[in-house]
């Protein structure tokens, strides 16, 4: 389990994130929402170690991960929502640098490489170099990436930018799936409806605060809201959007 105890992040004197507390557990899928800047990936980012926090703890089965960090780093695969790639390498010697870096060395690396490019359909591009890939194909690199080492807790962030829709299908039931073998996954994303489908849990962050924590059809119960869209909306966007949209269309139309 993944326990987040009144985590916060301040630059200076803006604060990004502010006493997050909640918990993802192992055999679930936990959805993590929040409009652009609610401070989603700053939270990921801490969780890896990639930020330090200004305040609270990430414990991991019980434990602080800031107690050893370079085990920690084992235990977690990160697909982050900025693709930060080594572009002058090929697809495969980039998952050949991370194998090595992940302590996967000869056949069973060598396995998990071919296997993950074939059924991501990458094997026909494995020597093409990282700068000529897709949005798409860059992310599922990352995406093998993280996966290699076969993690107990899969961080997501923002995974199904620049897939196309058989790419985001397989993601879509990959999610489920690894959930279902008992890993801990943690994903934020836009795509509203494919977050109802899959989570288990949903937390939704505003302006730095978590302003709700509990599953889908508790928050339709107790908000008397029909989908995650509807709660989202209220919780989380502080614009009448419908009016938003009308307004744009009337400008346009005026003569």
């Amino acid at each position: 389990m993944l326990e987040l105890r009144h985590l916060a992040k301040r630059y200076g004197g803006i604060t990004a994130v502010e006493d997050a507390t909640f918990c993802a557990r192992a055999g679930e899928v936990t959805g993590y929402l929040g409009a652009n800047g609610s401070g989603k990936s700053t939270t990921m980012k801490i969780i890896t170690g990639l930020l330090p926090a200004s305040g609270g703890q990430v414990l991991f089965a019980g434990e602080p991960v800031d107690k050893d960090f370079r085990a920690w780093r084992s235990r977690f695969g990160y697909v982050p929502e900025e693709p930060h790639l080594y572009t002058h390498l090929s697809g495969l010697e980039y998952l050949v640098m991370v194998a090595q870096l992940r302590g996967l060395f000869g056949r069973t690396g060598a396995k998990r490489i071919d296997g993950l490019l074939h059924l991501l359909n990458l094997h026909g591009d494995r020597h093409v170099t990282l700068s000529s890939y897709s949005k798409g194909m860059r992310q599922k690199i990352l995406l093998a990436a993280a996966l290699l080492h076969n993690p107990e807790l899969v961080l997501l962030d923002e995974p199904f930018s620049g897939l196309d829709i058989g790419s985001a299908l397989i993601l879509r039931h990959l999610i489920a799936e690894l959930a279902a073998r008992g890993k801990t996954v943690l994903f934020s994303s836009h795509e509203l409806d494919t977050v109802e489908r899959l989570a288990t849990q949903v937390v939704i962050l505003h302006r730095g605060r978590i302003v709700a924590d509990d599953s889908i059809a508790n928050l339709r119960s107790l908000m008397q809201r029909s989908s995650l869209e509807e709660i989202f909306s209220q919780l989380a966007v502080e614009q009448d959007t419908v009016a938003v949209a009308r307004q744009i269309v009337e400008l346009i139309d005026a003569r």
